[in-house]
Parts: structure tokens; sequence; C-alpha cells
């Protein structure tokens, strides 16, 4: 029974395909969509805030305690995923094609999520405040490390002299100073928080919600079924399970053998093992102004679902091991 809720696919999983669903059907397009993506970029900054609002300075001190931990998730983050994806090309890009492919580096150098790892980590009885502190500034690194690794790696090849200087301002004007700015009011904004989390949440995936459906409006328009058929999903599923299994077993056999405690492992193998939807796609949308950003986000989309199900089952089994 709990093996079936865990595999069953959570509410935000199934509007996330109805956006594309809406998307392929009715894609927004033309002035409508110039004022829904003013919409969708002022609902990103906020959600920012509110990310920044939610997070407690004082997690954040007691874990920042544990660099060593930090520094292995930042390693399997922004080191282990980008050199995977990078080693898996010679492969992966006469399966997918090139824009797919490109979606699928991108993902791996995305930072880590935040409140699922937290929550797989509570859950298996992991270091909760070392989750916090480690998710959060990879979060907050990532907005710096992620554009420069795209520039370099993914752009760098197609636009010859590619910047990343404007695409790092845009990002920490629309991502990190509403993040700061939250974390700077979060006395006054978050007891207004916690009375209202439901609205919260609704806010928090809108938000997603809206710049998928943007996201796979712009693609479907530009022709994106007839480039993504059957098969080429079916290799693109494989590949994000492949490189999870790989990721996992990394992070699952190295702290052991570095030695740490067993609150520390869980919170590495969580935390180093996830990659953020909610950074992922206004990133995007950032990074890759003029191609189909559809094919960009559609990997992590995937590897997202495949993650949670995956870290649900481990965090619960873990989780009844740790009682027994």
């Amino acid at each position: 029974m709990v093996m079936l809720k865990l595999l069953a696919l959570d509410r935000f999983t199934i509007l996330l395909v109805v956006m594309v669903i809406l998307a392929t059907f009715f894609p927004v397009s033309g002035q409508v969509a110039h004022y829904f993506n003013i919409l969708t970029t002022v609902a990103i900054a906020v959600l920012f805030f509110l990310h920044g609002a939610k997070l407690s300075r004082e997690a954040v001190v007691e874990g920042m305690l544990h660099w060593k931990m930090h520094a292995l998730v930042f390693a399997f983050t922004f080191l282990v995923f980008p050199a995977i994806g990078l080693l898996a090309k010679p492969v992966l890009e006469p399966l997918l094609g090139q824009q797919l492919y490109w979606g699928f580096l991108f993902m791996c150098f995305l930072p880590s999520t935040v409140q699922s790892s937290i929550a797989f980590t509570s859950m298996a009885k992991g270091n909760v405040a070392g989750a916090v502190c480690s998710a959060s500034f990879s979060n907050i690194v990532g907005m710096m490390i992620t554009p420069i690794l795209v520039s370099y790696f993914i752009l760098g090849q197609s636009q010859h002299g590619f910047d990343p200087t404007e695409s790092i301002l845009q990002i920490t004007l629309l991502l990190l100073v509403p993040f700061v700015l939250g974390q700077l009011l979060r006395p006054y904004i978050f007891p207004y928080m916690v009375k209202m989390p439901s609205l919260v949440k609704a806010f928090d995936q809108g938000s997603i919600l809206m710049v998928v459906y943007g996201a796979f409006s712009s693609a479907v328009i530009a022709g994106l079924w007839q480039q993504v058929n059957g098969l080429t999903l079916f290799y693109l599923i494989l590949a994000c399970s492949v490189l999870l299994t790989i990721v996992m077993l990394l992070a699952l056999y190295v702290p052991k053998w570095l030695g740490f405690t067993r609150a520390d492992q869980v919170t590495i193998f969580f935390c180093g093992s996830k990659k953020t939807l909610a950074s992922g796609v206004p990133m995007a949308q950032i990074l890759f102004i003029g191609q189909p950003l559809g094919m960009i986000v559609l990997p992590i989309m995937i590897f997202h679902q495949i993650q949670l199900m995956v870290c649900g089952i481990i965090a619960n089994h873990w989780s009844k091991s740790n009682q027994e």
C-alpha cells in the first residue's frame, strides 16, 4: 500500500502534465503571450521573495558548522552531475537531438532542490539543519554557477562570444534580490506565512505552472511535438533514470567511505542527488532566450518526477529501518 502511494503521481505533477496538454491544444501567443510573460516574471520574483522569507537564519548558522558535508553536496551538484552529462554527449546527442540534449545538460548544471531535500532528509532522520543550509546554499550559488556553465558548455558552442554577465545580472535581479529581501523581511513576513501555508504553497506551485505553460506554448508553436516522438521520449526517460541511479549510488557510498555520520550521510544523499525544478524553469527562461524553451525544460520535468518517486521510497525505507 505504501509503495502504491509513493508511486502515485502527486497533484503538482498532474498539474504539470495538464499545463503541457493545455499548451499543446491552447498555446498562448501574440500580445496575450507578451502580457502573460510579464505576469509570470512578477510571479517568479514573488516566489523567490517567499523562499527567502521561509529560510530560518538559525538553521543556516547551525548548518554552516558542517562545512565538509556542504562541500561534498556541492561537489555532487556542480561537479559530478555536469561531468556525467558532458561524458554522455556522444551517446545522448544522437539519440535525443541537440536541443533535448541541451536540456539534459542544463538539468545537470542546476542546483539542488530545497523543499523536497529537507522533507526527505527529515523523513529519513537525517541532519535537517544541514539539509536546510546545504540546499539553500546550493540554490544561491547556483544562480551564479549555472549561467557560467551554460554559457561555456552550451551557449558558448552555438553563440560565439556569448557573455554570461547579462544573464547573471538578470538572474540576480529576478531571483537573488527578491530572495535576499525575503530573508531581511522574514521577521515581519514569516508569521503570516505560517498562518496561510495552503496559500503560500498554491502560489509556489502556481508560479512554476505559469512558466511551464508559457514555455510549452512557445515550444508547441515552434513545432515541439513534430520533433519529439515516442522513442525519443523513451530515451530521455531512460537517460534521466540512469543518471539518477549513478549519482545516487555515488551519494550513497562515498560519504560512507569518507566516514560521515549516518545523519550526514542521509543529508548528502538527498541534497546531492537531486535537481531543482522550481529554480530551473525560471533560469531557463532567462538563459535560453530565443531557444525552444519547452525542449530545454522537458528533461528537468521528467527527472523531477523520477527523483520524487525514488527518494520517497528510499526515505520511507530508511525511516522504518531507523526505528527498528
